[in-house]
Parts: structure tokens; sequence; C-alpha cells
């Protein structure tokens, strides 16, 4: 059985529909990248599955039961964090507050300040600092480790690059290989193609809310992609939703 199962899924600001009928399935382990030009939906799928957002129509089914009405909160405590772009922390805290702030909604698990602290090791110096003082990949670290210590079982991450050096994205990602040994379920927004396909096992790219290309990251080529980026008729035919 899936972990996660997206079902016809249905998003709208007003008339206006971000997500059109988006359907995908995650198994425990996956990996998926969504990629796609700005406006193309992957944020606001993703707040709709982190329960940020109410879908329109459709259904959002986590390991087994339909969670589409249930609220942010209790998302949360089944097993279900995001990192939102922009990080929000609380910036007039301490890192290790802001750990802390996490783990009162925290289910059982191996998540700790110590585990997160080893598996982000730039901010073992740093927890006694304040959030809003931190370096760009310092932050975005730590808001990874926030989510962490909730001991989530599908991790929601969304342009975990924007803004940061090649270093800090270097330092993130090498960090995130724990989250991959652990076996930690994960879909995130990356605007970096090549980072994406290396990182992830499969990549759904998504144009006007809808999918024109999915498949396993290996068997995708770039051109394929952007192919789908810019919705021209060419890639891959088997891979095409």
């Amino acid at each position: 059985m899936s972990l996660l199962d997206v079902e016809s899924l249905d998003a709208r600001y007003g008339l206006l529909r971000a997500v059109r009928d988006v359907s995908f399935s995650c198994d425990e382990g996956d990996i998926l990248a969504l990629v796609g030009a700005n406006g193309a939906g992957k944020t606001t799928l993703l707040r709709s599955i982190a329960g940020v957002h109410a879908p329109h129509a459709g259904r959002i089914v986590f390991d087994g039961a339909e969670i589409s009405a249930l609220r942010p909160a209790r998302r949360v405590r089944l097993g279900i964090a995001m990192v939102p772009e922009g990080r929000r922390l609380f910036g007039s805290m301490t890192v290790e507050d802001n750990l802390r702030v996490a783990s009162m909604h925290a289910r059982p698990g191996p998540w700790t300040i110590d585990s997160v602290v080893d598996a982000f090791p730039q901010l073992k110096p740093k927890l006694k600092s304040l959030a809003g003082q931190l370096s760009g990949g310092q932050q975005q670290g730590t808001a990874i480790a926030r989510a962490l210590m909730t001991n989530p079982r599908l991790l929601l991450l969304d342009e975990i690059s924007l803004g940061l050096s090649p270093i800090a994205v270097d330092q993130v990602y090498a960090s995130l290989q724990r989250l991959v040994a652990m076996r930690t379920t994960i879909v995130l927004v990356e605007q970096d193609l090549g980072r994406a396909l290396r990182f992830s096992s499969r990549v759904i790219c998504m144009l006007e809310g809808g999918i024109p290309l999915r498949g396993k990251s290996h068997e995708i080529s770039r051109e394929a992609i952007m192919d789908a980026y810019f919705g021209l008729d060419r890639g891959e035919p088997g891979a095409r939703h």
C-alpha cells in the first residue's frame, strides 16, 4: 500500500485553478521531485498535502486513511511535516527554542535535538543563537531540523535551495542523505533541475497545474523535461501522463 495517494486533486485561488486533476502516489522511502516553471502549481500542491490549502476537489490519502479534511496540526501528528519556502522561522527565538517548539507536536521517533544536530552539524555551535541572525544556509538547516523534530514519515520540502550559495546548498543536501538512509519519504520542489534529478528517485513535471510528464529520474532526459516545462509535445512518450 502506498504511503501517500493524491487522487484527482483540484486546488484553486478563487477562480484560478492552481492544481488541475493531479493524481500520483508515493511509497515508503520514495523521493519525489516536483519540477516546473514558476506558477506551475508545485507549492500549492505541497500546501494542499500539508493541509495549509484546502482542495476544491479530489482526495488525499495518507497511510490508507483519507486526510483531505484534516487540519494541518492533525496531519503533523500523523507524520506529515512541511518546510515552506522562505523557512518561516521564529527569528527572535534561538535555534534550540525553534526546535523545542516543534517537538511539542512530535510523534514518537528517532529525531531529537541531538540527532538533528548530528544530521546538521552546522547548527551545533548556533543552538543558542537567534534564528534571525543565522546565514541563509544555517536558517534552511534549522527549518528542516525543526520539521524533523516532529518525526515525520513524509517530509515536504519547498524550494530548499532558493537564495542559498552553492556551498550552503551542498551542505543542506549532504545532510538530507541521512534522511535517505532512514527511508524517509520526501516530496520536494527544486528549481535546480540537475540536483533534483540526482537526488530523487522519481520526478513529476508540472505545467499550468497539471502533469504533462512523470517517470523515474534516471530514465527521463533533461530535454524531455524542458519540453514539458514549456508545453512542447516532444519527449519520451512512455513517461508522459
